[in-house]
């Protein structure tokens, strides 16, 4: 059974950091994807991060890049997103996710989730 746990969330002042970590498990399949979404109240769900499996390379939207980094542990099958600088607009529940399509198309339709967990910044 797939698993995808999230850690990390909770609240921070506007500049501040959190670190983010999820932990995969149950994969039957390798995953192309690794990453993260976030959703807002009332906003659609958004891309956060991939890092694609074969080669760790990471993507990140434009609006994201250079406060959001990710890496990953191979060793125990975790991947993390180090947040800096936030801002109160990046409150949102954040979602791991992992995927058998590659960063460049997902997420498929058999995209696994984690339940996510909440990152409120306050200002």
């Amino acid at each position: 059974q797939v698993q995808l746990v999230e850690s990390g969330g909770g609240l921070v002042q506007a500049g501040g950091s959190l670190r983010l970590s999820c932990a995969a498990s149950g994969f039957s399949k390798p995953y192309y994807a690794i990453g993260w979404f976030r959703q807002a109240p009332g906003k659609e769900r958004e891309e956060v991060a991939c890092l694609s499996s074969s080669d760790g390379s990471t993507y990140f939207p434009r609006s994201l890049k250079g406060r959001f980094t990710m890496s990953r542990d191979t060793a125990k099958n975790t991947v993390s997103l180090q947040m800096n600088s936030l801002k109160p607009e990046d409150t949102a529940v954040y979602y791991c996710a992992a995927d058998t399509e590659d960063c460049s198309s997902w997420p498929g339709p058999r995209v696994y989730w984690g339940r996510g967990t909440q990152v409120t910044v306050s200002s």
